[in-house]
């Protein structure tokens, strides 16, 4: 199918699921809830759970400690102690956001008609602006950078159409499918001509098509237990990996093949990263990308030299 005179955001039924095509992927689509308040509520209760689900402990503070959580970031005179009292703050404001949204969700379903200029759903928008802006200073559950895009996602949620909301996660998933498919083009052509890992292609390649299908496949769909169980599988017997050491008689030879298992797993790891959160992480991607290519020049010294010292 030529993919270039596509449109993004076309749907289509194939092998009878309808998917969505957007820049070089048919994602599996799903509709979205009505435009309600109660819908925008559950939206961003449920992107503020995989949030922190995603990022590093000890963030999730209570709404109710928003205060609190302020005045110990503004005093902290330590940059590094900063950072974390930072993320903290983050935390405590969109769990006000959410704390509002499900009181105004109370009086609606009493009746009472909430406006969007009201005070509280301004307030909700501030909280979630500032937490967008300190973000930044947040970090991954795996200690690598941060991703920006989780802490974007409630307030996009709480700015635009439900609707609209859910076009631009088709986009992120996209983007997400496109460096799943490079890392594990990296993950190929950087083990597949060596002899220590003689027929990693399957297993690598096994994982990632696994990771792409739970990439687009949202936890309520009655499928996620068969792609779930499909993903961790293929992530064990991928992580199984052992080098063929016959043949290895110095002790280069021994940490290439240390070094080799070592970037499988952490290829692995970062294919999972990405795919449970679903969007990419592209500092960590381009580091990994440069551990390979250094991998592959101990590999092939003549073929690959490594640059001269200066």
């Amino acid at each position: 199918m030529n993919t270039s005179v596509t449109a993004n955001g076309t749907k289509r039924f194939i092998d009878g699921v309808e998917r969505v095509f957007y820049d070089g992927y048919w994602i599996k689509a799903y509709d979205p809830p009505a435009d309600t308040l109660r819908a925008k509520r559950q939206l961003i209760e449920g992107l503020t759970r995989r949030l922190f689900n995603h990022v590093e402990h000890g963030i999730n503070i209570p709404g109710k400690r928003l205060d609190e959580a302020r005045q110990a970031f503004e005093v902290e005179p330590d940059p590094e102690r900063k950072r974390v009292k930072g993320a903290m703050l983050a935390g405590a404001l969109f769990n006000r956001a959410t704390d509002i949204f499900t009181k105004l969700m109370e009086l609606q379903e009493l009746g009472i008609e909430i406006q969007t200029d009201n005070a509280l759903m301004r307030e909700c928008g501030f909280c979630l602006q500032e937490a967008l802006n300190l973000g930044k200073m947040v970090r991954h559950r795996s200690g690598e950078e941060g991703i920006d895009e989780l802490w974007g996602e409630p307030f996009r949620a709480f700015s635009i159409p439900v609707e609209a909301f859910y076009d631009s996660r088709y986009i992120k998933i996209s983007q997400t499918l496109r460096d799943i498919d490079r890392i594990g083009g990296v993950m190929v052509e950087t083990f597949a001509g060596s002899r220590y890992f003689e027929g990693i292609e399957d297993p690598t390649l096994r994982f990632t098509e696994a990771a792409k299908v739970k990439c687009e496949t949202l936890r309520t769909d009655p499928a996620i237990f068969d792609v779930w169980a499909d993903f961790a599988v293929a992530a064990e017997r991928l992580g199984s990996t052992s080098p063929r050491l016959a043949g290895a008689t110095t002790a280069h030879d021994l940490q290439l093949a240390v070094d080799g298992v070592n970037l499988i797993l952490q290829g692995r790891d970062l294919v999972s990263y990405i795919t449970r959160a679903r969007v990419p992480m592209p500092k960590t991607t381009r580091e990994y990308i440069e551990r390979c290519e250094h991998y592959r020049r101990g590999l092939h010294p003549r073929i690959h030299p490594a640059p001269l010292a200066p």
